[in-house]
């Protein structure tokens, strides 16, 4: 770890701390920091005085590491706007020490994304914008290469919805693929026909990467209930785009050419959930449904030894009606 002082006229410490990328030491690789100008350093007092109202680094931004030999750490985060979730984000992140973070909905323009707060924290930080609705990103503490935005198959089409980049980890590439796939209500209309119709696009691209015979994941919010034990009241959704026969077809299509639902690898049965609404009392009721999935290329689920959804971060303050869901692959 390299620390520099800076100071002015009125004896005031800057501290930046500079953890040099892939640095190993005692096994462990560091990543590279940057902790100013979040906070301003008095020598004589010793106290933090917050220059800006953006959250300032936690504990674990000082050093995140990542022990030799561990698992890389991927999850995937429907965060319903950043502006709302500019706090409950970056808490999240302190605690959750993920290598690798999807974003859906962060419903803002690239230009107005606030990196800063994740690369105060150690990230790459790669977006897909779009002002107001919509919105996918993709946020690194490891290396990234060859960044896509968009799902191919459709030239008009303006939504940012999807975003894929190879994280380089310790042992072995993994492409990631970050999605926001249509809702599709009403139903019947061009809604419905749109998620149909981008549901067979990504069948086409999920081809394409099998071609490669390489680890690679598509994971998001599917805005499918694939069965109906993923809901808690599954006869509430029997005509909605989540649940019609339609989109549960397509979505096992998709899966079956060759897929690992990675959450139902590792745990079955009922009452498992990833979005409740924010009416009538459904997080009090545990009235959930799960629709935020992982999806393993074969190669990919080889490396899958844990996943996991972090329920209790809808209980908190300002949270998403989505909760976080996450892989560990041996990469």
């Amino acid at each position: 770890m390299q620390v520099r002082y800076a100071e002015n006229r009125q004896a005031t410490i800057y501290l930046n701390v500079y953890i040099a990328r892939e640095a190993r030491q005692s096994g462990r690789v560091y990543h590279m920091i940057r902790v100013a100008p979040h906070s301003r350093v008095n020598r004589n007092s010793h106290r933090a005085r917050p220059l800006r109202s953006l959250p300032s680094p936690g504990p674990c931004a000082i050093e995140r590491t990542r022990q030799k030999g561990a698992p890389m750490k991927i999850a995937s985060f429907n965060i319903n706007g950043i502006k709302a979730r500019i706090q409950a984000l970056p808490d999240w992140l302190d605690e959750a020490d993920a290598d690798v973070v999807l974003l859906q909905e962060i419903k803002s323009v690239d230009e107005a994304f606030p990196r800063e707060i994740f690369e105060d924290r150690g990230y790459t930080v790669e977006t897909h914008g779009q002002k107001g609705f919509n919105g996918v990103a993709i946020l690194s503490r490891l290396p990234l290469e060859d960044v896509t935005r968009g799902l191919p198959g459709d030239d008009s089409d303006e939504q940012a919805r999807w975003i894929e980049a190879t994280v380089m980890g310790d042992t072995q590439p993994v492409r990631v693929c970050g999605l926001y796939l249509p809702n599709g209500n009403p139903v019947p209309g061009p809604k419905y026909d749109y998620k149909l119709a981008w549901m067979e696009r990504l069948h086409a691209r999920a081809q394409e990467l099998l071609a490669l015979e390489e680890p690679f994941l598509m994971a998001g919010d599917y805005n499918v209930i694939p069965q109906d034990e993923d809901a808690k009241r599954p006869e509430a959704w029997t005509k909605d785009a989540l649940a019609l026969p339609q989109s549960r077809a397509a979505f096992r299509r998709i899966l079956n050419l060759g897929f690992t639902e990675a959450f139902r690898a590792r745990t079955q049965g009922p009452g498992h959930y990833t979005f409740w609404d924010y009416q009538a009392g459904a997080w009090n009721r545990d009235d959930g449904i799960r629709i935020d999935h992982f999806l393993l290329s074969p190669q990919c689920a080889d490396l899958l030894s844990d996943c996991q959804i972090d329920k209790e971060i809808r209980a908190r303050e300002k949270p998403s009606d989505h909760v976080p869901i996450w892989v560990h692959l041996r990469a």
